[in-house]
């Protein structure tokens, strides 16, 4: 707690694990309790400490304006950004702190017969606040203060310097120029070369990020089609690396997707390799489904996680699917080739899983701010492939078992996309060639030699890893924690 006079606060911290929203209601409910405050206090705010992040920042700035004509636009950009919806935080900076400056005229002060102490002495005796004593009482304590402090240069203009018994005054106005200016510190921004003063929007978790940035870039745009003098240019924009980090997601998805149809319609079948494919957009839609349980939000490192999570996603699906479609080749029916296709593989598929899952859980237990951000990351890859594991043995076979990739054709096909399918197998014989090749001609001969020479084999792992660790203990693989 922190007390001051006129104003005090409270910060209570909450152990882990806890409800923040019930301890607020526990901690309303024990303000609540308290019997009597003093006379005239304004009511108490009882509120949690909202998380925020950067959103966009821009500078005000335009050629030989003034800082202080600079800071009162800011104020009104301020208050026109407040009233768009969906933004709450705005902060001005970019500008040194506000003092009042009363520079004396010397020959005033000869001709008045007054010396510079007797001006700031009446200066220090008009412009005050102060307390005179408190008064204790059975129920509360009364502070007496005295509040006769100015906060403009203008307001001090009229102070009584000295006075006579014919009436005649002397004021501050009189024997000074008074004047609002800024402290001499070097805090102050510059863009292009031009004094400038920064506004900096941030978002809550409850606001949207990208649309908060959108209202102010359109705010920006139509500002400076309206004014000349003045310009508004943006300094950093956080959507940005959002909206990339979407786009990559995206075209790893669609790369993803492509790239297995493309292969295992190349070496299996090509209604086979749509079904497969098919298992990385139900994934994600199972994760989104799930993922607001979580507390997860679409943002930077939510996103990191779908890219990480895209290149395993459908490893399983592969195995499944390929399974399935041996044992349709052994001469099973579509629907015996999907069970014992699936019964064969469950547990190899379930171990790849679950090594996964509890390589990422690890995230899960790590305290402070970087168990907060990669928990995050953690979450979206395990919810990822769970669901992607119950795709891959349910839903997957239940497919291939129903559709037209476990059935041979026997009529000549009519439709434009069965003669397609129909081309497409001349492929796949062309694929079972290459296979046929890689496994006769290179791999047989390389597993052969290696399990002939065991020591050998053993020896160059060893040697492989034993020059990894040694790069990085050496500098040559260099590390960062965050670069």
């Amino acid at each position: 707690s922190i007390s001051g006079e006129n104003s005090g606060s409270i910060t209570v911290e909450i152990e882990k694990g806890r409800d923040i929203n019930f301890m607020l209601l526990e901690v309303k409910n024990a303000v609540d309790r308290v019997p009597s405050f003093p006379t005239g206090m304004e009511p108490l705010i009882v509120a949690k400490r909202e998380e925020v992040r950067q959103t966009i920042s821009f500078a005000v700035n335009g050629k030989d304006i003034p800082l202080a004509t600079l800071k009162q636009i800011a104020r009104q950009i301020e208050n026109d950004l407040r009233t768009i919806d969906g933004i709450s935080q705005v902060e001005l900076s970019g500008y040194p702190q506000e003092e009042i400056e009363i520079a004396v005229n010397e020959t005033s002060l000869l001709a008045y017969n007054l010396t510079f102490n007797e001006v700031s002495q009446a200066v220090s005796a008009s412009n005050i606040l102060v307390t005179g004593g408190n008064i204790k009482t059975d129920a509360e304590e009364y502070l007496i203060r005295a509040n006769n402090r100015n906060y403009y240069g203008d307001e001090l203009s009229n102070i009584v310097i000295k006075a006579s018994n014919d009436g005649k005054t002397i004021r501050l106005k009189d024997v000074a120029v008074i004047r609002d200016r800024f402290a001499e510190t070097p805090n102050a921004t510059y863009f292009n070369q031009q004094l400038s003063v920064n506004i900096t929007v941030t978002s809550t978790n409850s606001e949207d990020l990208i649309s908060s940035a959108d209202k102010v870039k359109e705010y920006i745009e139509a500002y400076n089609q309206k004014y000349n003098n003045v310009r508004l240019d943006i300094v950093r924009d956080l959507s940005i690396t959002l909206n990339q980090r979407t786009e990559l997601l995206t075209k790893n998805a669609i790369a993803g997707m492509l790239l297995v149809l493309l292969f295992l319609s190349l070496f299996l079948n090509t209604r086979v390799a749509f079904w497969v494919a098919f298992g990385l957009p139900i994934s994600f839609l199972g994760m989104f489904i799930f993922a607001g349980q979580f507390d997860v939000t679409i943002n930077v490192l939510s996103l990191f996680g779908m890219i990480i999570v895209v290149g395993i996603l459908v490893d399983d699906g592969i195995v499944v699917g390929e399974n399935i479609y041996q044992h349709y080749e052994k001469g099973k029916s579509p629907f015996k080739a999907a069970l014992d296709g699936v019964l064969e593989v469950i547990p190899p598929v379930v171990s790849a899983i679950i090594t996964t899952i509890l390589a990422f859980s690890l995230f899960l237990f790590l305290d402070s701010r970087i168990g907060e951000f990669f928990g995050e990351v953690s979450v979206v890859v395990i919810l990822t492939l769970v669901i992607s594991l119950i795709e891959a043995l349910i839903i997957l076979p239940a497919h291939l078992a129903h559709s037209k990739a476990l059935i041979k054709q026997r009529k000549e096909p009519k439709t434009f996309v069965a003669k397609t399918f129909a081309k497409l197998r001349a492929i796949n014989q062309l694929g079972d060639q290459m296979m046929q090749f890689m496994r006769d001609r290179l791999y047989s001969p390389l597993i052969g030699f290696t399990l002939k020479n065991r020591l050998l084999t053993l020896a160059f792992f060893i040697a492989a890893l034993t020059l990894t660790i040694g790069s990085i203990g050496g500098g040559v693989v260099r590390t960062a924690f965050f670069p």
